[in-house]
């Protein structure tokens, strides 16, 4: 039960799906997405199946997200937009899974990596973890229901986090409502092993650390609510470069250096998704996003210069939040007619476990 990409393990009553790309900090391509997705609905009707475990091999993390140069490629070549689908639809059957899944959310944990394990019941972070958004410095958006998980942040840390392609600790990850379950990373091949003989519950309750420690980004809740509570852009750059305090500088700067396009879709996308009911919906505006930021100059942009070429001096077209005007953000938010994903009216006429 295994692909080259994509390791299957049985043991116990745990079903065990490892990414296996290290090289790549293992980031997720269709292929792996479409076997992971096959052994989620096959165990998900499995009696001896009782807990799902996602984790990454090697060292450096879950998942560093998707294959952006793959996906660069494939749009480039004519390609159609069957990744985002195919993802979007995993990232739903995780939410909805009627088994406990588990997720080792360890080292890096970005992108595609957040919708692969921070949508599962049980998440569990250690003191490597690196979980974050960085979609604005490729000129696209956190995609996956990352903006269902950080508008329901506290205060405005998830506005933070989006915006500036920001990252958190471990345990800024269970302050954001990203992570449950704080355990020492060589405690996790054990955790494993307990998982394939005990009940999900019994298996965490025995490993995790009843002391999370504090959580960095809590502590600058302060300034951070202050200067992100406007729904403008540009007023929240006018703010974080008015205010006293050197990390909000440094954060307009680092705003003022994404995707202009990006910035102001991503405030847009959060604000919306703090009004949406289910990560369905989140999702199917993900679709709607993602399937207009492909074709548009920056996302081809953003990663020549970060992956590809690597100059990390990105050209953005129009290259100012002014010359991003509303008509053009309301035009990336319209439906998609016959091309919807739809997976919000779809929920609940295909289960997302296959019954």
């Amino acid at each position: 039960m295994s692909t080259q990409e994509i390791l299957l393990q049985r043991t116990g009553r745990l079903g065990h799906i490892v990414l296996n790309r290290p090289k790549a900090i293992n980031a997720l391509n269709d292929s792996m997405i479409t076997a992971a997705t096959a052994a989620l609905r096959e165990w998900a009707e499995d009696d001896a199946v009782e807990t799902v475990l996602i984790s990454g091999a090697g060292e450096r993390g879950l998942c560093a997200g998707g294959d952006i140069v793959a996906i660069y490629r494939h749009m480039k070549d004519g390609g159609d937009e069957i990744f985002w689908e195919d993802e979007y639809r995993m990232n739903s059957l995780i939410s909805r899974y009627p088994k406990p899944i588990v997720a080792f959310m360890d080292g890096v944990v970005l992108g595609g990596g957040i919708g692969i394990s921070a949508h599962a019941s049980h998440r569990v972070v250690t003191e490597r973890t690196k979980v974050g958004m960085p979609e604005t410095r490729i000129g696209f958006i956190p995609d996956v229901g990352g903006c269902f998980l950080y508008s329901r942040a506290p205060g405005e840390l998830g506005t933070h986090l989006a915006l500036t392609a920001g990252t958190g600790t471990g345990a800024d990850a269970i302050a954001l409502g990203l992570a449950d379950y704080f355990v020492d990373s060589a405690e996790l091949p054990a955790l494993a092993a307990a998982l394939a003989e005990v009940p999900a519950q019994e298996a965490l309750a025995a490993f995790s650390h009843t002391d999370v420690p504090a959580s960095d980004l809590m502590k600058e809740r302060g300034w951070i609510d202050e200067c992100y509570a406007h729904d403008d852009a540009e007023q929240i750059l006018a703010a974080l470069r008015n205010s006293p305090e050197p990390a909000a500088q440094a954060a307009a700067e680092e705003i003022a250096a994404k995707s202009p396009t990006a910035v102001k879709l991503t405030l847009e996308a959060l604000r919306r998704a703090g009004s949406m009911q289910t990560l369905e919906e989140v999702l199917d505006q993900d679709y709607r996003l993602g399937v207009r930021l492909v074709s548009a100059p920056d996302f081809a942009e953003g990663v020549r210069a970060q992956v590809i070429d690597k100059d990390r001096n990105p050209t953005w077209k129009p290259a100012t939040l002014a010359e991003v005007d509303r008509a053009t953000v309301e035009s990336y938010f319209a439906d998609l007619g016959e091309d919807e994903l739809g997976l919000a009216g779809s929920v609940q006429a295909e289960p997302a476990a296959g019954n």
